[in-house]
């Protein structure tokens, strides 16, 4: 019976855990990120210029190979939706190497580059334990869809579907 109720504790806590959220921590809205200028900017600052818009943000990283894997996805979902705006915010390690990434990949969209890697204060902030991750936010700036990743484009897909209704 001990070893049931451990059990049943340890799925609720993980069900909970990734519970889908409708917007950004304050935390996570006040970390500042890379731009590929050189320029620290707020992460509230950078998402208030898509107010009004679609928005999908994919985490990711030069030396992800999942990621890699789901560029043609990406590129597709771009081309399939083209009223939507894209953000890739970087994982990397160095400027350099993510920088190299944009370019290697022709990723299309706006680039910012956390400051301290995916264990850092950024990636805790939005709750990020795997990458690529895709966030999809409607044009009120409300997340619709907070945990997605490279094997959940038919989710991604459906959920851009109902915003562009």
């Amino acid at each position: 019976m001990k070893n049931i109720l451990v059990l049943l504790v340890a799925i609720v806590s993980l069900s909970c855990s990734h519970a889908q959220k409708t917007s950004f921590s304050k935390e996570a809205l006040s970390q500042t990120l890379l731009a590929t200028d050189g320029k620290q900017v707020a992460f509230q600052d950078i998402l208030k210029k898509y107010k009004g818009k679609p928005l999908v943000i994919e985490v990711w990283a030069s030396w992800c190979g999942d990621c890699v894997k789901a560029m043609p996805k990406i590129k597709e979902l771009q081309a399939n939706n083209p009223n939507v705006a894209y953000l890739f915010l970087s994982m990397d390690k160095t400027a350099e190497k993510w920088k190299l990434g944009i370019e290697k990949h022709e990723l299309k969209g706006d680039h910012f580059m956390a400051n301290d890697g995916m264990k850092g204060i950024f990636g805790k902030a939005i709750d990020l334990d795997w990458i690529p991750r895709y966030i999809i936010i409607d044009k009120t700036g409300k997340i619709v869809l907070y945990r997605a990743i490279e094997t959940d484009f038919e989710m991604i897909n459906t959920t851009l579907k109902k915003l562009n209704k």
